[in-house]
């Protein structure tokens, strides 16, 4: 490479790597965790609502879990969505010894609806309680976590609030993967803006952990409004956003944890199926591609470079440029890895998890373009 070239890069990667970094300074400020008082003295009454479908593993300890809240009157509802494995069996045997604990049957799926969409718009119709938990079967919730979930929505005052639990990693795709989830969120959207301008585009949350009322769930389309989606995570704010109703996200890494995968195949699999509705979308692939490599990879691959040819070439404020790059681009992860109690290991294997991740975007695209579908839970899955 000339000079040129190498001064020209090294600036392009130190600029695309001081980007997130800063942001997610300043994001780390405002993303807080919830309350842990709310408002009143009455303790709220919330329905605790979990789509299940052939989770026979996880079912009971979510629901024990939920059962666990404190300073909270609630019920838990679970819907059993046409499971093999045993699911209903052992949801039927807690309600027996707990009169807060219901099953209920899924409707066949009908045309047109993702699945789990469709078991989350069944929960809504059977709720008793006004105030709405939608969880998903493989979060753990801390004993104060429905309270304070409740709290941060009544201190928001937004319509629909999502927390992001701590992710629990074990095999080598989690390990390498599921820690891009906060840095992806923190690094890139800036926060403050999003409570202050409505507009969709700004809206995120967590497919895991959703808070919402009745009443703003029915003027927002509930999850009717997204039926055909596999990503209800950007897709329900969305939604709520399109009609009027403020959403808003917080850091739920104290009050609940996620083993979203225990495969690294299953988190290939389950990252693909709705990557075309975020990153991977045609509008959005691209320039994120541009910032995550320019940022994330370039850096790494540049100081590489110059250590394999002994700096030759290389100006002697580039040679600064790069390894300062290289540091900002390690920050956000060094963060991330203290605030959300993720693996500061992980950190080094950032160019090599944005490479990956960036793979599993392209790949999700190509496929939705050749129409191929994926599966999930022995269901086949058509990408929008």
């Amino acid at each position: 490479m000339t000079a040129a070239t190498i001064s020209l890069l090294t600036l392009t990667a130190l600029l695309l790597a001081v980007i997130p970094a800063l942001l997610m300074l300043v994001n780390l400020k405002v993303f807080l965790p919830a309350p842990e008082q709310g408002r009143g003295c009455e303790e709220p009454a919330v329905s605790v609502m979990v789509p299940a479908r052939n989770e026979a593993t996880a079912i009971e300890p979510c629901v024990r879990a939920i059962l666990a809240s404190r300073d909270v009157a609630l019920e838990v509802v679970v819907l059993d969505d046409s499971s093999t494995d045993g699911t209903d069996a052992i949801v039927r045997q807690l309600a027996e010894h707990d009169p807060r604990v219901r099953l209920v049957r899924g409707r066949p799926l009908p045309s047109g609806w993702c699945g789990k969409q469709h078991a989350c718009a069944q929960l809504a119709e059977a709720a008793t309680h006004d105030t709405w938990m939608f969880l998903d079967t493989d979060v753990l919730l801390a004993p104060d976590a429905v309270h304070r979930c409740v709290a941060f929505l009544d201190a928001s005052q937004a319509s629909l609030v999502s927390g992001f639990p701590r992710q629990v990693t074990g095999s080598f795709l989690e390990w390498l993967l599921l820690p891009l989830i906060h840095f992806v969120l923190l690094g890139f959207l800036p926060i403050a803006r999003s409570r202050v301008d409505n507009s969709p585009g700004l809206a995120a949350g967590c497919g895991q952990l959703f808070v919402t009322r009745r009443d703003d769930y029915r003027q927002a389309g509930g999850h009717a409004a997204i039926r055909a989606s596999l990503h209800d995570g950007i897709k329900l704010p969305r939604a709520f956003r399109r009609a009027g109703l403020r959403t808003d996200i917080f850091d739920a890494t104290d009050i609940a944890s996620c083993r979203m995968y225990t495969k690294s195949l299953d988190v290939w699999k389950g990252l693909s199926k709705n990557a075309t509705e975020g990153i991977g979308a045609p509008a959005t692939i691209l320039p994120f591609t541009v910032l995550l490599a320019g940022g994330q990879i370039l850096p790494w691959v540049l100081v590489a470079s110059g250590l394999a040819t002994g700096w030759q070439g290389w100006p002697a404020w580039t040679v600064a440029v790069a390894v300062i790059a290289v540091a900002f681009s390690s920050l956000p992860r060094i963060l991330a890895a203290r605030r959300f109690r993720q693996s500061f290991s992980g950190v080094l294997s950032q160019p090599v998890g944005i490479a990956v991740f960036l793979a599993i975007q392209w790949v999700a695209l190509g496929r939705r373009l050749l129409g191929l579908q994926t599966s999930w839970r022995g269901r086949s899955l058509t990408p929008q």
